[in-house]
């Protein structure tokens, strides 16, 4: 298909903390509600909508379809068709990469895409098959996130892999607390109200993210110690298990505008890779360079850049490997990247967060006037995407 494709409305759920405002929600009711809310927000009918792909971080907590069922709890009509993409931390930009390819290849005009997760609702687990018909049972919780690819937990191998680039407790602490310094800064002026919506919850509503916290100080972040098997990931840098849902509509750029849809950004690419099982630190930084790589740029060229915080590590890793190990472009790229706060600070909901980023990198931009940036996220085992976005000046 020949034309841009671009990014519409969109719109998230506030993140809500492990067992916090959020519990008492589904996955396909969080992903319902945001389906919804993004319909409410471009003023288009639910029938525009061609396809809906979501993606479903820990579809390991028993959900047949996840995103069959958040479409029939939605305005969308049943005829839509769905898709729910598992590919863990990266799924949410994974959907929005599918529904580009679709409409790059002239299959679709507008497609909605996202993600959502429900972390405080995955049911632990009990092997079916077990030697003994007596005796203790064994539960597993999927929430560990392990995997039989490695024998460290990701906080360890993070941790590891941190060190190897220069990268200590100390730094990571200090990324931390300006996540929720920028974080608090941004949402004071009003800049997160161009994302997210109010979730009705019991008799009332939450309209703010639930993770960020005001009092962090480099004093307590200094006092938490290490989990698992990790010599510097503490629960302070690194983001808690979170609930929530992020949607936006992605179109080619005439439907778009036959709809009236106005036009976000622009999306020029989109990019999925994959290096070792325990890469994630850096898969970001492997995935901009390809993106920059195959459409002529620089990282000069980049005004902005979203990196997801699964750690405070990894957005400090990342840009450790784009600038070569330079120490002085490094903090030049640090300066443009995750300017309002990222995960450490507002939750990471693995399905939805890839969509968060997307979101806020085109609110970012628009804010500054324009301009190219790009968002990345790694996940799952060394997989890591990102998304080429520019808002025209």
């Amino acid at each position: 298909m020949s034309g841009r494709i671009v990014i519409g409305s969109y719109a998230r759920t506030p993140f809500g903390k492990f067992g916090g405002a959020l519990k008492s929600l589904s996955g396909p009711e969080l992903g319902a509600f945001i389906i919804d809310a993004v319909l409410d927000r471009s003023g288009i009918t639910a029938a525009d909508v061609e396809a809906a792909y979501f993606g479903v971080g820990m579809i390991g907590g028993g959900m047949l379809t996840p995103t069959r069922q958040a479409v029939l709890r939605s305005r969308l009509p049943q005829e839509t068709p769905s898709l729910a993409v598992d590919r863990a931390c990266c799924s949410g930009m994974s959907a929005i990469g599918l529904a580009y390819k679709d409409i790059k290849a002239g299959e679709a005009g507008l497609l909605m895409a996202g993600g959502f997760e429900s972390l405080s609702r995955t049911p632990q687990l009990l092997p079916r098959a077990r030697e003994k018909q007596v005796g203790r049972l064994t539960v597993d919780d999927p929430l560990l996130m392990r995997g039989e690819v490695v024998e460290a937990s990701i906080a360890g191998y993070t941790a590891r892999e941190a060190l190897r680039n220069g990268i200590d407790r100390a730094m990571q602490d200090e990324w931390a607390l300006a996540s929720h310094e920028r974080y608090f800064a941004a949402d004071a002026r009003g800049f997160f109200d161009a994302e997210r919506v109010a979730v009705p919850v019991g008799n009332g509503m939450m309209a703010k993210d639930e993770a960020p916290r005001a009092d962090t100080s480099p004093d307590k972040l200094a006092a938490l110690s290490p989990v698992y098997d990790s010599e510097t990931v503490t629960p302070g840098n690194a983001p808690g298990l979170s609930d929530g849902a992020a949607g936006l509509l992605v179109a080619s750029e005439a439907r778009a505008r036959d709809l009236g849809l106005r036009a976000e950004a622009i999306i020029h690419g989109y990019v999925q890779v994959c290096d070792g099982p325990t890469s994630g630190s850096y898969t970001p930084a492997i995935a901009i360079r390809r993106l920059l790589d195959r459409h002529g740029l620089s990282l000069d060229d980049i005004a902005l850049i979203e990196i997801n915080e699964a750690f405070a590590a990894t957005p400090l890793v990342s840009t450790h490997r784009l600038a070569d190990g330079e120490a002085g472009l490094a903090e030049k790229l640090r300066r443009r990247t995750n300017i309002h706060g990222g995960a450490v600070a507002i939750g990471h909901p693995l399905g939805a967060s890839g969509a968060r980023l997307a979101m806020t990198l085109a609110s970012a931009l628009r804010a500054r006037g324009g301009g190219f940036g790009i968002a990345a996220i790694c996940g799952g085992f060394g997989q890591g995407d990102a998304i080429l976005l520019e808002v025209a000046g």
